[in-house]
């Protein structure tokens, strides 16, 4: 693992996409759209009473703060994993001195810093004007930092194994567009967890989506009990783990795979 040079490469990669930052806010703009329009159908649902327990306010704080967690945990590398193995590329990356995840984690974290750069001021001028109501306080933020933490590695090694499976499918990125739908439907962003059917929140919570999105947001804005975040915290590190040993096994096994055939 030559971590100086991959520092290096995580800086000329961030260097290189800010000079295209323009495109990059369009794109996280894109993201934001859907969540805000949930946002204004439940508030509109609510009225002025509560929905689950979740006034307008409410609900306007959890989606300001679930387009800010979503856009620090969406990996965007992972589509591009998939066309390097198919194009041979990636032998390029096998033959430097240094592990090829690196060239994943600088795009990840290249692209979250240009992704900030737009996103935070547009979220801070909504609440603004939208005002929403968060009860923040000093145990919730230091609860939220390993949360957020947890769920970008969980959701970036998640997709990553399943993009590995190019090396054996050409079409594995149709598993990560289904996995986006799955943290669509179960990861908070149709609705938050408390307002989806029983059936489905039993699978949400059993399922590793709602702890690649939701569940940061649930920690940050107390709507969790103390039980309910530790059980949380427990499955989202057992997930995380898992994802991880997916992504060193079908990696090793890809590799050899990929030397055999191409020689």
């Amino acid at each position: 693992m030559n971590h100086r040079g991959g520092w290096e490469l995580i800086k000329n990669t961030w260097q290189s996409w800010i000079q295209h930052r323009g495109f990059f806010f369009l794109l996280a703009f894109g993201w934001m759209l859907p969540l805000l329009v949930y946002l204004f159908i439940w508030s509109a649902a609510a009225g002025e009473g509560t929905i689950a327990g979740l006034t307008q306010e409410k609900l306007a704080g959890y989606y300001l703060i679930l387009i800010l967690v979503n856009q620090l945990t969406y990996a965007t590398t992972n589509w591009t994993v998939g066309d390097h193995i198919r194009l041979g590329q990636i032998s390029r990356w096998l033959l430097q001195p240094m592990s090829p995840i690196y060239h994943a984690i600088s795009q990840e974290i290249a692209g979250k810093v240009v992704f900030m750069l737009f996103s935070v001021p547009i979220t801070g001028l909504l609440a603004l004007i939208i005002r929403p109501q968060i009860n923040l306080s000093w145990q919730q933020g230091l609860l939220f930092v390993p949360a957020i933490t947890l769920a970008w590695g969980l959701r970036f090694f998640w997709g990553y194994w399943l993009a590995l499976l190019a090396f054996w499918a050409t079409r594995a990125d149709s598993l990560l567009a289904l996995q986006d739908t799955m943290i669509f439907l179960l990861g908070g962003h149709l609705a938050p967890i408390s307002l989806l059917p029983r059936g489905m929140q039993i699978l949400a919570l059993v399922l590793p989506f709602r702890y690649m999105s939701a569940f940061p947001v649930e920690v940050l804005t107390g709507q969790l009990d103390r039980g309910e975040t530790l059980v949380g915290f427990i499955i989202q590190l057992g997930w995380t783990i898992t994802a991880v040993a997916l992504y060193r096994l079908v990696w090793t096994r890809g590799v050899r795979r990929y030397e055999a055939i191409g020689g």
